[in-house]
């Protein structure tokens, strides 16, 4: 299917996110869409999918002018969207989640969509139980399962908003190759990214986006240097590595076991050292989660011991974490993070300590004023989080965690995120090191985690390797463990 954006206007009050896109999209293509956070694409693409409605302009597809009001409305007409956090029900079984939105009565058919579910994935060499729970499923099969959905209910084009996001190496590799697929068999394919090198291996054609504005379309081959220049209208350079890791003790664990219904991680003996950072590597799935979150008190040992400095904290309720200076910073940003419906101002209230019944005003305007300039926020105090891009709701989650820190647990810390953005905040995190704060931090990404970590653990099943100084490996040695191979 042919897409063509004509004359593409959106204002978000005073923000115009949208500034007279034209863009045009032929058929059986994988469309790049390049842009720093805040740029517009995601509201571009959510025009064109029917969550947002254009103030200017219009949408044709197949050379036809269509109006699309609604998610409902794009997949009647073709177009179908994944979201970079999958919009599914966790708590449903894999069919039921397939029968979504699918026109089939009060009775659906259920045997019908199993049947339509395993041609897709014999078609695609996916391999998910029909009958599994999603919230048992990795990110990456949830993907899958929206792909497969979208299919069935007939999309010709689809848009994929970030995708890999969160997913392995092999996850992406296999939704790379779906992708190469649905493009041969005549499918438009635009893929929203920040990633130049995903972009630049994947996508036929590319367009970039800066500040509500194309400006700039190309094709292979591909200068990353010209891409970057499109994106930023300046060079970005990654900053050099630094270390403030010292001798002092912070966090220590002896010999913590964790269990929940899918996998053990036995005996972990680590002591995390003020100022340092430790990297947790690893497939999608495989215990960095849970680590992380015993490490915060979320959730409870079965074994072992957790201290801070002498302070025995095992077994201890979540918020006795808080209180001794031990905060996670979750990649669900809006699940987990931030509260939809709530503004800035709201937020960096309710983050900090409570005195009394009543709110004062004028000190949580001058507060919120001066958490956006301090943390470079593109955002109003009256905006609320679910309106404001990726990358600004991370600097909002920063924004508000509290001083003194002694240990920060942060997962994916700059997923979804732009090179700019993703500097800006190691930038942020650095300092909280050279104040004394101990990070822990997992990425899907191993150049981000051999980058910044002083020392890494490599997570596979539920097995934790030893810590790894981070100057004495390489990527190549870490997707061997990765692997399996080596434990």
């Amino acid at each position: 299917m042919n897409v063509e954006l004509i004359n593409i206007h959106k204002w978000f009050g005073p923000v115009h996110a949208n500034d007279g896109i034209t863009l045009k999209i032929p058929s059986g293509v994988i469309q790049g869409l390049l842009g720093e956070n805040g740029a517009g694409k995601s509201t571009l693409m959510k025009i064109l999918s029917g969550f947002y409605q254009a103030d200017e302009g219009e949408i044709h597809l197949d050379g036809k002018p269509v109006k699309i009001e609604s998610p409902a409305d794009a997949i009647r007409h073709g177009v179908g969207m994944l979201h970079q956090d999958p919009l599914d029900f966790p708590p449903m079984r894999v069919v039921d989640n397939l029968l979504i939105g699918h026109q089939g009565g009060l009775f659906p058919n259920r045997a019908e969509a199993i049947r339509a579910m395993q041609d897709l994935q014999a078609r695609f060499g996916f391999n998910i139980d029909p009958y599994a729970y999603v919230d048992s499923l990795t990110v990456g099969e949830r993907q899958q399962l929206e792909i497969m959905r979208l299919l069935w209910l007939g999309a010709r084009v689809l848009i994929l908003d970030e995708p890999t996001t969160g997913i392995s190496a092999n996850q992406k590799e296999k939704l790379f190759a779906t992708l190469r697929a649905l493009a041969e068999q005549g499918m438009t394919v635009i893929f929203v990214s920040h990633k130049l090198e995903e972009v630049e291996e994947l996508c036929h054609r590319v367009a970039v986006l800066r500040q509500g504005k194309l400006v700039g379309e190309t094709t292979p081959p591909y200068r990353t240097e010209e891409l970057v220049k499109m994106m930023f209208g300046k060079v970005v350079l990654p900053e050099d590595k630094t270390h403030f890791s010292s001798s002092d003790p912070l966090l220590r664990l002896e010999n913590l076991s964790i269990e929940d219904y899918r996998l053990q991680i036995q005996n972990v003996t680590l002591t995390l050292h003020r100022g340092e950072v430790i990297g947790l590597a690893g497939m999608e799935g495989s215990g960095q989660r849970q680590f992380l979150q015993a490490c915060a008190g979320i959730i409870r040992p079965v074994a072992g011991e957790i201290y801070l400095g002498e302070k025995r904290l095992t077994g201890r309720p979540y918020r006795e974490f808080l209180e001794a200076g031990i905060t996670y910073v979750p990649a669900a940003r809006l699940e987990e993070g931030l509260i939809p419906g709530l503004t800035l101002t709201e937020h960096f209230v309710l983050a900090e300590p409570q005195n009394g019944l009543v709110v004062n005003r004028q000190k949580a305007a001058a507060l919120t004023a001066q958490r956006i300039a301090d943390f470079s926020i593109k955002g109003m105090p009256a905006s609320t989080v679910e309106s404001l891009s990726g990358g600004n709701q991370q600097r909002a989650l920063l924004a508000m965690l509290r001083q003194p820190l002694n240990v920060l647990l942060l997962e994916h810390p700059t997923r979804g995120l732009d090179i700019e953005s993703a500097i800006w905040i190691w930038g942020k995190l650095k300092e909280r090191c050279r104040q004394g704060t101990g990070i822990i931090f997992t990425s899907a990404d191993l150049e981000e985690i051999l980058h910044y970590s002083d020392r890494i653990l490599v997570f596979f099943g539920g097995k934790v390797s030893q810590p790894i100084e981070a100057t004495k490996t390489s990527v190549e040695e870490l997707g061997q463990l990765i692997g399996g191979k080596g434990f």
